[in-house]
């Protein structure tokens, strides 16, 4: 389930998710990035590290993705997901973004027990929309008593960028800001966590996505590659195992999607 916030929180909040699974078996999934931050809100947890095997935090922020990671879930579990726009992170733990990058920070860790009060619902079975709604007065409180100015800048150089859907050169880039290659790229890895150049990269890739899967498309994957601002086939493949870690008709062909970037391998 994927639920737009109020107007007003849109240049923060893209959007939540809820996520279930109700199957005692064990998953693999994978997450991949897709230029967000975000904020995980679960009252159990039983998704596991593939790599370190370790248990995930009850609730965690986490920061941009250079690239995937792979969870295994252990019973059930279901969360709420709360996708930020790339630089709201920044605000919230008041840290540079490029620190937190492809980092996982419990809940616990930063604001303590400010949280606590929706985990308690989750657990007691709260119907999630209302839990939405809550959360929707406390980012709104948040944005009133703490939000900097700085990021209107960055938040214009995102939407020039999806607006081109990741079509863009960094000498684009300099004439849209006024700002050399390198003050900008300090910039964006400070309020996203990554560069410019990498978060086009990202938003060009999830426009491909987007152009794979609209219905009776039949046309080849060479054209859309090409639709989507890539060279060629190979630099498409290149730069999707990347960051996905699969082809792209593996990918089409994954069967449970729970998330356009949140997959069951």
């Amino acid at each position: 389930m994927q639920i737009s916030p109020p107007k007003y929180l849109a240049p923060f909040i893209r959007h939540y998710l809820f996520l279930e699974n109700n199957e005692k078996d064990i998953k693999n999934v994978r997450l991949f990035t897709d230029g967000s931050t975000g904020l995980i809100l679960s009252a159990t947890m039983n998704l596991y590290s593939y790599l370190s095997g370790d248990q995930m935090p009850l609730s965690f922020f986490y920061g941009n993705l250079n690239t995937y990671k792979d969870f295994y879930s252990k019973g059930k579990f279901s969360f709420i997901a709360v996708v930020f726009q790339p630089y709201f992170l920044n605000s919230l733990l008041q840290t540079s973004a490029k620190e937190v990058k492809n980092q996982i920070i419990s809940v616990e860790d930063v604001v303590k027990d400010t949280l606590h009060p929706f985990q308690e619902k989750l657990f007691y079975k709260t119907d999630p929309l209302l839990i939405m709604e809550d959360l929707n007065l406390f980012f709104t409180k948040f944005l009133s008593e703490k939000m900097g100015s700085e990021y209107q800048f960055i938040a214009a150089v995102q939407q020039y960028i999806l607006q081109n859907k990741g079509a863009v050169s960094s000498k684009s880039l300099e004439k849209f800001t006024g700002y050399s290659e390198r003050h900008l790229e300090r910039k964006f890895e400070n309020y996203m966590g990554i560069s410019p150049k990498k978060y086009s990269n990202i938003i060009r890739l999830h426009h491909f996505l987007s152009l794979m899967k609209q219905e009776n498309n039949d046309e080849n994957m060479t054209l859309l590659s090409y639709h989507a601002g890539y060279s060629d086939q190979s630099h498409l493949i290149r730069e999707f195992k990347k960051n996905v870690g699969l082809t792209p008709k593996q990918y089409l062909n994954t069967k449970n999607k729970m998330a356009v970037n949140f997959i069951e391998l």
